[in-house]
């Protein structure tokens, strides 16, 4: 059986990535592991003072936790197995853990946590996450609603393709949902083409020949909305975009288009490491 984790800090919006999950886990009769990482919270002064003791911590978030897999117990009528991991420590290391015993299809999770600074901008546990996780990453946008998934875009950039392009991941997930594939690639007057890119298509329709992909070539100044345009007019239900590694700074984004699209977009975005 397929298993998804699904991180949780209780905020509104990873609630409604975890109702996400759960929809498509009963859909797909995969099985959820609900994640939380707690922190002791300190008060900086002078002297830094634990403000909670530990045991009361791990009191309050397991409680939390067991309500959670209550609710969605309840929710599903027993259908989803869903099991609970609330461990102390740093989120990212522990998923990380986590991900190295389970083994996880997949982890599904929202845009931003709880925090204030966080809301202005694409959380920042979601973009260490695209960063270090090497499992893929599927990220669901406030409001987002779990419908069965029919069609799958994915944007090519054309760069690399060989070298970059997950297909055997990607083939994966085409594959789970039956879905259609529409490969997209974004450009405007031609900014991007160089002689590299006729053997790149090339390329990317023999890598994806056995998914039968159909290509779309989209003539747009802003990638972002050429995008999402794109995958609203065309009933987009998940995006498939590849976090491309800086040459130079190791695991930094160049300027993300994962992570632009992830603050904006319509459809879940789900990141496939190269």
């Amino acid at each position: 059986m397929k298993t998804f984790v699904v991180p949780t800090d209780f905020s509104p919006v990873s609630v409604n990535a975890m109702n996400y999950a759960i929809n498509m886990a009963k859909d797909i009769h995969a099985s959820v592991i609900l994640f939380h990482a707690y922190q002791v919270p300190v008060a900086f002064s002078e002297v830094p003072v634990v403000t909670i003791s530990l045991d009361e911590m791990k009191k309050q978030s397991d409680e939390k936790m067991l309500e959670l897999k209550h609710s969605v117990e309840h929710i599903t009528s027993g259908e989803v197995d869903v099991r609970i991991h609330n461990v102390l420590g740093d989120t990212i290391e522990e998923l990380e853990n986590l991900c190295q015993t389970e083994k996880p299809f997949g982890i599904i999770m929202g845009t931003h946590g709880a925090g204030a600074i966080e809301t202005l901008f694409l959380g920042s546990t979601t973009l260490s996450a695209l960063n270090r996780l090497h499992v893929p990453v599927m990220i669901i946008p406030p409001g987002a609603t779990y419908k069965r998934i029919h069609r799958i875009g994915f944007a090519c950039d054309y760069s690399q393709v060989a070298e970059s392009t997950p297909i055997q991941e990607i083939s994966k997930w085409i594959r789970l949902f039956d879905a259609r594939l529409k490969v997209l690639n974004v450009d405007y007057n031609n900014r991007q083409f160089n002689p590299n890119v006729p053997m790149s298509l090339t390329k990317v329709h023999e890598l994806l020949a056995p998914l039968n992909p159909d290509f779309h070539f989209i003539d747009d100044p802003d990638i972002e909305e050429g995008i999402n345009a794109f995958a609203e007019t065309h009933g987009i239900e998940l995006l498939i975009t590849i976090p491309k590694k800086h040459k130079l700074l190791g695991k930094i984004f160049q300027r993300s288009h994962t992570r632009t699209l992830a603050m904006h977009a319509h459809v879940p975005i789900l990141a496939i490491h190269e």
